[in-house]
Formats: C-alpha cells, sequence, structure tokens
C-alpha cells in the first residue's frame, strides 16, 4: 500500500477511539464530545456531529440577567451554544490548540475567548481583575468552577508558570490564557515614553499575580490592551 493513497490517508486521518472519557482529543485542534444530555459550547465551534443533537444559542433564561449585565457592561462575554442531544460532536476553533481539564470540585479562570466547552455541571461567571480601570480588554476573565469536563483554546502549545512564593509573577495580558484558583491577580504598570504615545504592550501593562498556584500562558498576544488614562 503507497504512504500517499487513499487507504493510507484515511487510515492515518480515521478518528479514532482512545477511552479517554467524555471530553477526547481526536487531534490537538480537533475535540471530540461524547454527548449524552447538554453540554455548552463556544458559538460557531461545532464542525461536525453524528447522532441527534440540537443547537441553540444561549439566551437569556440560560445564562440569568445577571451574566447577562456583566456581558454587555465589560464586553467579555462568551457566546454559548447549548448543544442537546446523543452522539457524537466535534468542535474546533480556528486551528488553535486545545486542552482538557477535569475539575473536581474546583475553579479556574480562563479568558472569555479561549473557552471552547464545558460540561452543564460546571458554573461560570465573569470576573473583573482588581484595579484594572485604568486599561481596556483582557482583564475580565470567566470563573469556571464545580466538577467536570472544561476545554480551553490557545495559539500555539501553553506553558505553565508556578507563582513562586517568594516574589510575584508578571506577565503579558494579551498573551495570558487563564489561572488557577488561590491567586490573586491584580495590575502592574511601567510607565514610559511608549505608553504616553499610545504603543502600550506587555512590558508597560503587566498581570501581577501573587499567591499560591500557576498561570497559563501562550505565545501569542491576542488582544491590544491600550491606555485610558
Amino acid at each position: 500500500m503507497s504512504k500517499y493513497s487513499i487507504e493510507s490517508f484515511v487510515k492515518e486521518t480515521a478518528e479514532k477511539e482512545r477511552g479517554e472519557g467524555k471530553f477526547e482529543l481526536e487531534n490537538p485542534r480537533c475535540l471530540e464530545v461524547k454527548l449524552d444530555g447538554k453540554v455548552w459550547t463556544k458559538w460557531g465551534s461545532m464542525v461536525a456531529y453524528i447522532g441527534s443533537i440540537k443547537f441553540k444559542k444561549a439566551g437569556l433564561s440560560d445564562k440569568g440577567l445577571g451574566k447577562v449585565f456583566k456581558e454587555k457592561f465589560t464586553g467579555e462575554g462568551m457566546t454559548l451554544t447549548k448543544a442537546e442531544g446523543q452522539g457524537m460532536l466535534y468542535l474546533a476553533d480556528q486551528g488553535k490548540r486545545i486542552a482538557i481539564l477535569e475539575l473536581n470540585n474546583e475553579s479556574i479562570f480562563i479568558n472569555g475567548n479561549d473557552v471552547l466547552a464545558f460540561e452543564d455541571s460546571i458554573a461560570w461567571d465573569i470576573k473583573m481583575i482588581k484595579s484594572a480601570g485604568m486599561v481596556a480588554g483582557g482583564l475580565f476573565n470567566v470563573k469556571l468552577s464545580g466538577t467536570g469536563m472544561v476545554a480551553f483554546t490557545t495559539h500555539g502549545a501553553p506553558l505553565t508558570l508556578m507563582v513562586p512564593p517568594d516574589g510575584p509573577l508578571f506577565t503579558d495580558p494579551n498573551a495570558t490564557v487563564g489561572w488557577s484558583d488561590g491567586l490573586y491577580p491584580g495590575i502592574h504598570t511601567d510607565m514610559s515614553l511608549g505608553t504616553f504615545l499610545g504603543k502600550t504592550s506587555g512590558e508597560t501593562i503587566q498581570l501581577k499575580f501573587t499567591g499560591n498556584g500557576f498561570v497559563i500562558i501562550q505565545p501569542f498576544e491576542e488582544v491590544t490592551v491600550v491606555a485610558t488614562g
């Protein structure tokens, strides 16, 4: 059999059962969800499905008035789809890498734009970093809590950094994907001529993490951060 035959291509790229649970990576950029009930997914992330599955954009009755108000006020909101039924659901987001976490009565903070899917058993809420009024963009995150599976995306391979016990960890807000519960994020500014000229970056406006835990970063600056005053 030729390396480049149709049979070889299908064998190499075919869906494979790995027995990893309800959420399973078919490849680094495609998530398979074994759906038997309901799951929340990022709007527009469905690339294929098998079975009897219905999709509905999350509305006021799904989110509650408080979350809708926060989304309008912050501009951070996750645009969610409720996928309900039975079958195999395949998700992807612009070719970004996908990571899966299984929470066990735990919490994690993830940028809303990077949340790909989570089980219905997971509660979520929009949170703002304290002292973030001086900057715009990337400073509102989503807290995911409970027991169940969560999938999120990154541009390139994620890197996890532990916050040192004897000092803070500083990160570029645009490259920060998420962090663990138990950390205390804040804003650190290093004012320079570039800041006053409107040329801001992670070198001038940073996230400062203290406490006990880890921060997830990506090798990509996803959102532009600008000074407002």
